[in-house]
């Protein structure tokens, strides 16, 4: 029987490692799944809510971006779907008023950058980041 075995990692850990029957994200392609005997294939994520599906229910990690690799071994009836990305936690994991407090600050920070004309491009970028990553995190919680 095909297996599918899954590995999610960031650089300081690794979040989980395990059997899966399907690994489900989004590419800069689309929504994408990887089931067993995939092709291999290697490609981005952008970020969003990644599920992995096993046979005692389904998990779900926010991630806020990074890269997928899948190979197939054929002799071993095996496929291995490695991701590797920046920033992820388990959706059940997050602390919803840390999120909330890290989206009033970046909201707090593009209305101090609209009301004096800043227009550091960077400073910008950076507080419209922290705002897609908080409210990234609480969508996924809910």
């Amino acid at each position: 029987m095909p297996v599918l075995h899954v590995e999610i990692v960031t650089p300081e850990s690794s979040l989980w490692e395990g059997d899966a029957t399907a690994l489900i994200a989004r590419s800069s392609d689309g929504n994408f799944t990887i089931l067993p005997e995939h092709t291999a294939v290697i490609g981005d994520l952008v970020p969003g809510v990644l599920r992995v599906e096993t046979a005692e229910g389904e998990l779900s990690f926010v991630e806020h971006g990074g890269y997928f690799q899948v190979n197939t071994d054929h002799d071993a009836d095996a496929t291995t779907a490695t991701v590797l990305v920046g920033t992820a936690e388990r959706t059940s994991d997050i602390d919803v008023a840390r999120a909330e407090a890290a989206k009033a600050t970046a909201e707090a920070a593009l209305a101090a950058t609209n009301r004096e004309g800043d227009l550091d491009d960077a400073v910008l970028q950076s507080a419209r980041d922290a705002l897609a990553r908080a409210e990234l995190r609480l969508g996924a919680a809910k």
